[in-house]
């Protein structure tokens, strides 16, 4: 079963990113609060719990999921290449995959090393586009469907 484990916002570039329990999800703002929310490819970012575990193993380094600055770690799923245009459901919010998250040098600025650890294999995790408003929660379920947006 594939869940939402964490949902982060930052109110600006280069802010702290905030931990959250639940939030709404909009065509127009993406996650309420959150400053990257505008309309197009990258208004909500996913990350998969089990490659961040992957990351910090392989750095020895235990970090927080909010280091990777993504919005929505989810469990139980890794992202590829493959997964580009498919529907992610949480809840009523449906969210198209665009796109990888390219790793940024951020990364580096907070862990020597963390850019070039998450670079293969889509390991930064994915951007998504708003297709649905809705409401998301921890511990929502997740359901990624191979129907693709048009």
């Amino acid at each position: 079963m594939i869940n939402v484990k964490g949902i982060a916002i930052r109110q600006r570039s280069r802010a702290p990113m905030q931990s959250i329990d639940q939030a709404n999800v909009t065509t127009e703002a993406g996650i309420d609060g959150d400053f990257r929310g505008k309309p197009g490819k990258r208004q909500v970012t996913l990350l998969s719990e089990e490659v961040w575990q992957q990351v910090c193993d392989e750095m020895q380094q235990a970090m927080p999921w909010t280091t990777r600055r993504a919005n929505i770690l989810i469990s139980g799923y890794q992202f590829s290449a493959q997964d580009v245009g498919k529907q992610v459901k949480i809840g009523q919010v449906i969210l198209q995959i665009c796109k990888q998250t390219d790793p940024c040098p951020r990364m580096d600025e907070q862990f020597s090393g963390l850019t070039a650890t998450l670079t293969p294999d889509w390991r930064g995790g994915v951007c998504c586009r708003v297709i649905q408003n809705g409401h998301i929660m921890l511990g929502d379920n997740v359901t990624i469907s191979s129907d693709r947006v048009k």
